[in-house]
């Protein structure tokens, strides 16, 4: 059994991230903000922990992450008109999660990300939209650039439907839309195979297994 530590672990990709490492023998360790989402979390299966992602530094981050044998990043700021939040969450919150894995000695990182975020913005794009894409952009640069045993999947746009089991994956894919339920069940495969460290993956819904859609590329 490993334990994988999920910071934004009260997100939609987290909690069914947390069913798919809970069957696959792992325990996952929630990071949450509010006191309240524990027992949600706990019933299935999940250890959780307090943790603020933009009041917290990356000390505090470095000593939850103690124990963990591997951290993914899935927060983000929210679907809302908030830029500020684009910026200390997905950005800043992706740094204090890289910053903290060195300090707990915690090689393995996956991270979430988002299609296109490396694309030429217009000059009339919406002011939230590109701090998203910025925040993104900037937090998988620096990621890339750490020490650490990295992993960046890119996901299009993103569905409530059931997961398929069928996506297509590589460096530069078409746009496109996947499930949810997929993103999580490509991480949780990712998470379990060396052969993806340092490899940065755009996903969407296709027509391969995961598991070959991966073999394919490593």
């Amino acid at each position: 059994m490993t334990r994988i530590a999920i910071v934004g672990g009260h997100g939609q990709i987290a909690q069914l991230l947390i069913t798919e490492l809970v069957a696959a023998g792992h325990q996952p360790v929630a990071l949450i903000r509010k006191p309240e989402q524990s027992a949600e979390l706990e019933a299935m299966g999940a250890e959780t922990a307090l943790l603020d992602i933009e009041a917290e530094g990356g000390e505090r981050f470095g000593e939850i992450f103690d124990g963990a044998d591997a951290v993914v990043f899935a927060a983000g700021g929210g679907a809302d008109g908030d830029i500020e939040r684009k910026r200390t969450v997905d950005l800043g919150g992706s740094l204090k999660s890289i910053a903290g894995a060195g300090l707990a000695g915690v090689k393995r990182f996956v991270q979430v990300s988002s299609i296109g975020v490396d694309d030429d913005l217009p000059d009339d794009v919406d002011d939230v939209w590109k701090a998203y894409v910025e925040a993104k952009r900037d937090a998988d640069a620096a990621l890339r650039n750490s020490d650490l045993d990295w992993t960046i999947i890119r996901p299009g746009a993103l569905t409530d439907d059931p997961g398929t089991g069928r996506v297509e994956i590589g460096p530069s894919v078409d746009r496109g839309e996947v499930p949810r339920a997929d993103v999580a069940a490509v991480l949780a495969a990712v998470l379990d195979d060396p052969r993806t460290i340092g490899q940065q993956w755009v996903l969407v819904g296709g027509s391969s297994s995961i598991d070959d859609a991966i073999n394919a590329l490593v």
